[in-house]
């Protein structure tokens, strides 16, 4: 398949002045269009196209959108759902938020003056569970810029943090991300310092970064964190009777964490030593580097985090009680998405047949074989000889194909006459 010529020139011409024109393959282009439609399935997938996600409550993660013309900036920041972008603001201005977790939809209440939900009326006035960002004016990362950014030049891989689940330039994070496939998850440089007790376990678990961003600014501080006061107590009441229940309630909670990459199962943890120890202390005991960069870490990284009674306090005090749950995970999110997908969709070809009696279900099908053996013999052809496919190529096929038809046709009118 071939591009459009530009203004001026003539498709197919190879003169030795202009320009050669941008040529792709069909492969190229078929696989460009598979992971688009991969992509979309993953995000959308696990959210209802047909239904307002209202009557769920906060949705542990759904795609979300914020309306413009509605809510513009100034206003109320607002969130609906898949289903109302559809149904209610069609031909509105939208801002694809991609997910968000623990949402209720706000189509049609208190923040929206002139609308009320057509799927849904019956709403509460506010959801006051729901968390905003400037992501519902169309402004992200440090910068608040739009995305795409028309004055933006610079080509720039937007990520999303897991924990405020705002996105940010790859180049705004104080370090310069690894590979887009050799992690899976970003937490953010404001997030590390809300939740500095991820610089414990980022020494183990977390994918160093490519190279430093400031070199001096980077630089990493040592730390050994001393034991407090109130550390210490518990140290000392966990030598006590209260070890054989710990460390039992400990074994469960282990057993019990979710996986995603295991899709149900879960990963069984096996603790070594015979004496319940928190592991994010056993962590902060050792020297670790704290730098105020972002972090990127791993799939499996969740269930590495300590569960103790202690630390799930902490989670619950910082509100990131999310961080022990696979299942909250992006990932997770578009694996059963995916999986939804791929159970309900339904076969075009075979709704039409359907539709249609026996000897039209005959018909088709021969004509359906025909044309994809005669496709596929004609473009093996072009795949063996590492040509391009052009424009002209497939008119000419079906041109040829719609002829033999044709001639197909006359002979058995001919015949039955």
């Amino acid at each position: 398949m071939e591009a459009a010529a530009p203004e001026g020139a003539e498709p197919g011409s190879g003169g030795g002045s202009g320009a050669e024109e941008p040529v792709v393959s069909l492969a190229e282009v078929l696989a460009e269009n598979e992971e688009l439609e991969k992509e979309a399935r993953a995000v959308l997938g696990g959210s209802d196209h047909e239904r307002c996600s209202y009557s769920q409550g906060a949705v542990k993660r759904q795609a979300l959108y914020a309306c413009s013309t509605c809510t513009p900036p100034g206003a109320e920041p607002a969130g609906i759902c898949l289903a109302c972008s559809y149904e209610c603001h069609g031909t509105h201005r939208l801002f694809e938020l991609y997910t968000k977790r623990n949402f209720r939809c706000d189509c049609g209440n208190s923040k929206f003056k002139n609308l009320q939900c057509k799927l849904l009326p019956e709403k509460g006035k506010v959801n006051a569970g729901n968390k905003y960002n400037d992501n519902f004016y169309g402004l992200y990362c440090t910068c608040k810029r739009p995305y795409p950014d028309p004055e933006d030049e610079i080509p720039d891989e937007m990520i999303q943090c897991i924990v405020c689940e705002d996105w940010f330039h790859g180049r705004h994070l104080g370090a310069v991300p690894p590979e887009s496939g050799d992690f899976h998850e970003m937490v953010c440089q404001a997030c590390m310092k809300h939740c500095h007790f991820l610089w414990a376990y980022a020494s183990q678990l977390a994918v160093p970064p490519l190279t430093k961003v400031n070199s001096l600014e980077d630089e990493g501080i040592v730390l050994k964190i001393e034991e407090s006061e109130e550390q210490k107590k518990e140290i000392k009441k966990e030598s006590g009777v209260e070890h054989q229940d710990t460390k039992e309630e400990k074994q469960t909670e282990q057993f019990n964490e979710p996986s995603t990459s295991s899709g149900s199962a879960c990963p069984e943890v096996v603790t070594k030593s015979k004496e319940p120890v928190c592991k994010l202390k056993e962590l902060q005991s050792k020297p670790f580097l704290k730098k105020d960069t972002a972090t990127f870490w791993p799939s499996n990284w969740r269930s590495k985090l300590c569960t103790c009674e202690d630390c799930l306090k902490m989670y619950s005090d910082l509100e990131v009680q999310f961080l022990t749950d696979e299942c909250d995970t992006v990932l997770a999110y578009e694996n059963k998405g995916t999986s939804d997908q791929e159970t309900e969709r339904r076969d075009p070809l075979m709704d039409t047949l359907n539709s249609m009696n026996r000897v039209q279900q005959v018909e088709l099908i021969c004509e359906y074989n025909d044309l994809k053996t005669e496709l596929t013999d004609y473009l093996r052809r072009f795949a063996d000889e590492g040509t391009v496919v052009k424009r002209e190529d497939i008119q000419h096929f079906f041109e040829e194909f719609q002829s033999r038809k044709r001639r197909r046709t006359n002979r058995m009118q001919y015949y039955c006459s």
